[in-house]
């Protein structure tokens, strides 16, 4: 087994095809299937479905430790060079839609400003999403909802978040300056899905408060939440980091006395040690958190020295 056969078979993994994978080698389709083959017949398994070009339950087994190995192998080279110059190579951060709003833009500007030879990659995406992208190795880093019961997945506390609703003008409750969570029960609204952190929180505290959540949708993205909000299909519960501060003309934001707020945290794997990028990017959320996490209305940043 060698790096090529598990490049080969990461591609078609990626591509969906030998004749992509070869396209995304720089190759010739019969060096990608060469080293898929040595590398099955050395495995004595069947890892790629010839006729739909997918990944068989081996090869994703195959293709999960694979992108593990290669992550480590990356990590490896720029640890090194760490050592005799600064540091330079990729780190892969994954962040959720709303703190990604504010977050990103002063995280990419630090690390511009503090290490020009780091090429940082961001994903913005959910954080059941982003928890698979991390234990894949996909990711190096991710900005998820807490808490995460995942135990490959170490998380660190970085704030909490108001929990809001965004009211549209013309909605029963526009013309309310704070709520309760009794004035709540039995409204239609935009909500999260059962299953999401943020929704199950939600209705535990409901419950406990005698009261019951009427959803009018249940949509999984907050940012597309908030959107539906803005443009006056109902009213939303949500982040504050899902919404700006102003109060517009055509929407609100509305708090809710004794709703308890969001958690937000950096997750990373418990195996493996990060690579100097990833460490070099972890310690810039930290500081990016604590500086600017407090100018942010309803965010209550939490970070200590690690």
């Amino acid at each position: 087994m060698d790096l090529r056969q598990l490049n080969a078979l990461l591609a078609v993994a990626d591509t969906g095809s030998f004749s992509a994978a070869a396209r995304a080698l720089h190759t010739v389709q019969s060096n990608v299937s060469t080293h898929v083959a040595r590398l099955e017949k050395e495995l004595g398994s069947v890892l790629i479905d010839r006729a739909t070009g997918r990944l068989t339950e081996e090869g994703e087994l195959v293709a999960a430790r694979a992108r593990r190995v290669r992550a480590e192998l990356d990590a490896l080279v720029a640890d090194l060079a760490s050592l005799h110059d600064e540091v330079a190579g990729t780190a892969r951060i994954g962040v959720i839609g709303t703190t990604a709003r504010w977050l990103v833009p002063r995280l990419v500007d630090a690390m511009r400003a503090r290490h020009p030879k780091v090429r940082v990659v961001v994903v913005d995406a959910t954080t059941t999403s982003l928890t698979l992208q991390l234990t894949s190795g996909l990711l190096d880093l991710a900005v998820v909802n807490l808490p995460l019961s995942d135990p490959e997945i170490r998380t660190d506390h970085l704030f909490d978040e108001d929990r809001l609703l965004v009211v549209p003008a013309g909605h029963p409750l526009y013309e309310r300056d704070r709520l309760t969570l009794a004035d709540l029960d039995g409204e239609p609204l935009l909500l999260e899905p059962k299953g999401t952190g943020f929704r199950d929180h939600l209705d535990e505290q409901c419950r406990q408060a005698g009261i019951e959540l009427e959803p009018q949708a249940e949509v999984d993205g907050m940012r597309l939440l908030a959107s539906l909000a803005f443009q006056g299909f109902g009213a939303a519960l949500l982040p504050a980091s899902a919404a700006p501060s102003w109060v517009g003309g055509e929407w609100k934001r509305v708090p809710i006395d004794g709703l308890e707020g969001r958690s937000v945290g950096l997750a990373t794997r418990r195996k493996g040690m990060l690579s100097a990028p990833a460490r070099a990017l972890r310690d810039v959320v930290l500081d990016v958190v604590r500086t600017e996490g407090p100018k942010q209305p309803g965010i209550h940043a939490d970070v200590t020295d690690r």
